[in-house]
């Protein structure tokens, strides 16, 4: 397996599909699943088919549109990554593939969680979900983004946007946060948040 570069904010990728789920609307019963490997920022679409044409439509919209263009996917060995296609559209964009197999922790030895365990984590919500996972799949993106994961100390959401989310619970019976919120103070606020956000990602990167 090839050395994999050490991760920066959404840099590199990991890729792969969970397969046959029960079959949803519109045929879909395949899922794919990109994780940003040092936030932990997870992606994920139903598809009704596997073919490089929806890889890449996924990527684009849901990777490169939303947080540029990545420098390696870190991709298992299956025959949907490796056509001609998609290793062509890769290499025009000029983004690596690195290849492992499912199950195989990561090269550079690092202990964090990895795509696979991500992909195990919402697997179990949405077989649970029969056929009607497709609509499951936003609570679950949603309940992992806002998380804190242990390898890094801070949720995706607080990663990725530099504040914490406002949940449910808040909006039902007011947080402190919420009370004492000022329009006019809010830019003063978001600095001081945007240095201490930054401080937080180098402090993971150096962990990472």
């Amino acid at each position: 397996m090839q050395p994999i570069p050490n991760p920066c904010p959404f840099d590199p990728w990991g890729m792969d599909l969970v397969e046959k789920l029960p079959r949803a609307m519109g045929q879909r019963e395949y899922l794919i699943v990109a994780v940003d490997y040092f936030s932990k920022w997870v992606e994920a679409e139903p598809l009704s088919r596997i073919s490089e044409k929806e890889i890449i439509k996924f990527v684009w919209k849901n990777i490169i549109c939303r947080f540029g263009i990545p420098r390696a996917f870190i991709i298992d060995n299956g025959t949907q990554f490796q056509g001609k296609e998609f290793k062509r559209w890769c290499l025009e964009l000029k983004i690596k593939q690195y290849f492992t197999f499912v199950g195989t922790p990561k090269s550079n030895g690092q202990t964090e969680v990895t795509s696979i365990t991500i992909l195990q984590h919402l697997k179990i919500h949405l077989d649970k979900a029969k056929g009607n996972w497709v609509d499951k799949i936003p609570g679950v993106l949603w309940a992992y983004r806002t998380t804190p994961r242990r390898s890094i100390g801070e949720s995706p959401f607080n990663l990725v946007y530099g504040l914490e989310v406002i949940i449910l619970a808040e909006i039902g019976e007011e947080t402190l946060r919420i009370q004492q919120y000022e329009p006019g103070i809010n830019s003063i606020l978001c600095r001081f948040n945007l240095d201490l956000f930054r401080g937080s990602q180098r402090h993971c990167k150096h962990t990472s």
